[in-house]
């Protein structure tokens, strides 16, 4: 329940903590194309709460995929500020973007991005690899993680030989593989099947339930939207009311 204060709480003398784990504020984004301004968000407010599982949903070109990269420091806003954990991220160093993302934030992306010539269990590892852990630790951790999406009898399968859910399900235990604290999926099921996309979207309210993770996923179905706490609608580039 949020403190009787409102969207802040006082936890101590002068210090304050946040209600919300990630906000945009403000947030535009404008790419030069062929010498042309090319505005895709303008004035983005949004705010993620702690455990939240939330539905990002517009149509293809209003801008989903935009945010959800720049939420998660994959690319830097023209205007306004991401923050996170009450720290905005404005100017942050291309290595401190990394870190960012590496510690705290999990991508699910529509095509999977798997290497193509790694099994899945070296998939799932690479990014605690990235971030230098054991090598030994790291399997250990993926192989929980393969069992928990159901694939633990195809750990040592290369992705040519996994259907498209699979993929998807080895991509959502890649994303969880350094514990982040958010999971950014943009359009995790736009490549999938009517009976996979369920399994996909359950597994992922499952997930978030059981490791109290902030979810927020960009789609354009309405049935994945439903799935989630709450829906925001993104059109042309603006948060609608």
């Amino acid at each position: 329940m949020r403190p009787a204060c409102g969207r802040w709480r006082h936890c101590a003398v002068n210090k304050v903590v946040s209600d919300f784990v990630l906000q945009a504020k403000g947030v535009g984004k404008t790419y030069q194309m062929g010498g042309q301004p090319l505005t895709v968000l303008s004035g983005v407010d949004l705010e993620l709460q702690r455990g939240e599982f939330v539905a990002l949903q517009g149509a293809s070109g209003s801008g989903k995929s935009t945010l959800l990269q720049l939420l998660g420091g994959l690319d830097a806003p023209s205007e306004g500020e991401i923050i996170f954990k009450g720290k905005s991220l404005r100017h942050q160093t291309p290595q401190a973007a990394a870190i960012f993302r590496g510690q705290h934030v999990g991508f699910v992306f529509q095509a999977y991005h798997l290497l193509p010539d790694l099994d899945a269990l070296e998939n799932v590892c690479l990014p605690a690899l990235v971030q230098r852990a054991p090598q030994a630790k790291a399997e250990s951790r993926a192989r929980e993680l393969l069992a928990a999406v159901g694939l633990a009898h195809r750990m040592t399968h290369l992705p040519t030989e996994l259907s498209g859910g699979e993929q998807q399900r080895v991509a959502i235990a890649r994303a969880l593989m350094n514990e982040p604290e958010i999971i950014l999926a943009d359009e995790p099921t736009g490549n999938l099947d009517t009976g996979t996309e369920a399994e996909i979207i359950a597994l992922l309210a499952q997930l978030h339930r059981e490791h109290n993770l902030t979810l927020l996923v960009a789609t354009h179905d309405n049935v994945v939207a439903a799935a989630a706490q709450r829906i925001v609608q993104l059109k042309d580039g603006r948060i609608a009311d």
